[in-house]
């Protein structure tokens, strides 16, 4: 429930942003566009974040001494 919840937010923030910059700047349709895409990659992201997908992979140098 809170991956859905992560990537709904990101793609439903987006197109609110894009929404609010079209209508401001007269710009319709390429803010929600543009915006809806950035929502969606951060969505993305989020899903990505949440799910441990991203976790940061030991290797020879990280900071740990033998």
């Amino acid at each position: 429930m809170t991956i859905s919840t992560e990537f709904v937010a990101g793609v439903v923030a987006g197109g609110v942003l894009g929404w609010i910059f079209d209508h401001f700047l007269g710009t319709k349709p390429w803010g929600l566009v543009v915006f809806l895409m950035l929502g969606f990659v951060t969505g993305v992201y989020n899903v990505m974040r949440v799910s441990g997908f991203t976790r940061r992979r030991s290797g020879p140098d990280d900071g740990k001494t033998r």
